[in-house]
């Protein structure tokens, strides 16, 4: 019998095996026979800004930092071992995250990848709290957000979000805060395994030296047989596209000042916003890219250096564009990324800078599937998100120059723009400016 489906990508030469488990779990397998190396993502529809949901009607809300402490004690084994060292001493590399809207936990290994498979679906679907191992993490991760507070990127970031957003829980740590943790007991812990990590809510996806039937009949026989309900998170209210705050400041211990500035962007459903995607990504390469001008201007009078960068965040019904990097005159960089803006807007863009930017970017597509750690996350995304990443270079086919030049008019005018800065501390004065 064959519970996978294969769908080949001839453009591309990839081929992606997709089944669905009777409890709901959604699989994507692709086979590497000539490869010796395996990767394996479980990841559940979760993250730090999934506060508040409903669920069969009724409003649900739990503590700040409740998804990353789950997380955190998930590895955890009613046996007493911890997974994470299970898997090391039988070859594998493990490792977990939590961000903003989902939790994923991976590994990869060259050897007993099937056995590996077991017990990563074994220990993310067991639970196992109790009330004084909860305690103990409080004061490990505890530590962790203290550490957090004084780091500048991690300031510098959520002081960011702050200004786009004015109460969307994504504007919070996702670790939480040391008076929010200290409301989590293994009972809220059990009870949020059981909403957010029931099968219907969570993917898994594989690729490797792996038949796809196999993963499939793994999984059949690891993951609970129960389907669970569909959480429905609550945000709060539509926060529009134009900042709450523009600009904010504060000195901490760095050697140059740190810029992050961007906006908020609308974000498209489905396939829809794969091609949002897309064109997101190729407007800034196109605006800021090291072919640039505005690049190359702001490197060669010493503005900029190598670690300036950009990026888009798709999340929790939102988009973000981040613009940031160091500079000892940050106020300089936003003026001229404003100038940029305005003259792409006033005089467009060469039709042979666009089709070699885009020929580049087909291209990192290209060598992207290389990267079995991206392609599954990518996947992992698009399962949650509504959309097919292995068609993105067929998808890049469709974006136009205009494209590009509207999505730099709709979201990157002066008006939805916010900078976050941290400057170096002066006569050992710390605090916001």
């Amino acid at each position: 019998m064959n519970n996978m489906e294969l769908k080949e990508y001839i453009r591309i030469g990839e081929k992606v095996f997709s089944g669905v488990l009777p409890n709901g779990l959604r699989i994507k397998v692709i086979e590497k026979p000539e490869f010796v190396t395996g990767y394996a993502v479980f990841a559940t529809r979760y993250g730090g800004a999934w506060r508040r949901f409903r669920l069969d009607g009724d409003l649900i809300d739990t503590p700040a930092g409740i998804a990353h402490f789950l997380e955190h004690k998930m590895f955890d084994m009613p046996d007493g071992e911890n997974a994470l060292e299970v898997l090391a001493a039988n070859g594998a590399n493990p490792n977990a995250f939590t961000a903003s809207d989902v939790t994923c936990y991976y590994f990869e290994s060259t050897e007993s990848f099937e056995e590996n498979l077991r017990m990563l679906l074994k220990f993310v679907s067991t639970p196992y709290f109790t009330a004084e191992t909860v305690q103990k993490e409080q004061g490990i991760i505890g530590q962790e957000i203290m550490m957090g507070e004084d780091n500048p990127g991690n300031r510098l970031y959520y002081n960011f979000l702050k200004l786009l957003y004015s109460s969307h829980p994504i504007r919070d740590e996702i670790a939480g805060t040391v008076e929010s943790i200290a409301g989590i007991t293994e009972k809220t812990l059990y009870d949020c395994h059981r909403v957010f990590y029931n099968p219907v809510n969570m993917v898994l996806i594989v690729e490797g030296p792996v038949e796809a039937e196999k993963i499939y009949d793994i999984a059949l026989g690891t993951v609970t047989a129960e389907c669970g309900t569909m959480p429905e998170a609550d945000f709060g209210p539509d926060e529009g596209t134009v900042p709450h705050e523009r600009f904010r400041e504060e000195a901490m211990e760095v050697a140059l000042p740190q810029f992050l500035f961007g906006s908020k962007i609308k974000p498209e459903q489905g396939d829809l916003l794969l091609k949002q995607k897309l064109t997101a990504t190729l407007s800034l390469n196109l605006l800021l890219g090291t072919s640039s001008k505005f690049y190359n201007d702001l490197y060669k009078k010493g503005l900029l250096n190598p670690g300036f960068g950009y990026d888009t965040d798709y999340s929790c019904d939102l988009g973000t564009i981040f613009i940031e990097g160091e500079s000892r005159d940050p106020s300089a960089v936003f003026e001229r990324f404003r100038e940029a803006v305005k003259d792409v807007c006033e005089n467009g863009i060469e039709e042979s800078y666009f089709k070699r930017m885009k020929k580049a970017l087909y291209g990192s597509l290209i060598k992207s599937l290389e990267d079995f750690e991206g392609v599954c996350l990518s996947l992992m995304d698009g399962m949650f998100s509504g959309y097919d990443p292995m068609i993105s270079v067929q998808c890049l086919d469709s974006v136009r120059l205009g494209d590009c030049l509207d999505f730099i008019k709709e979201n990157l005018p002066d008006d939805r723009l916010a900078m976050s800065v941290i400057n170096p501390v002066k006569n050992g004065d710390a605090g916001n400016a």
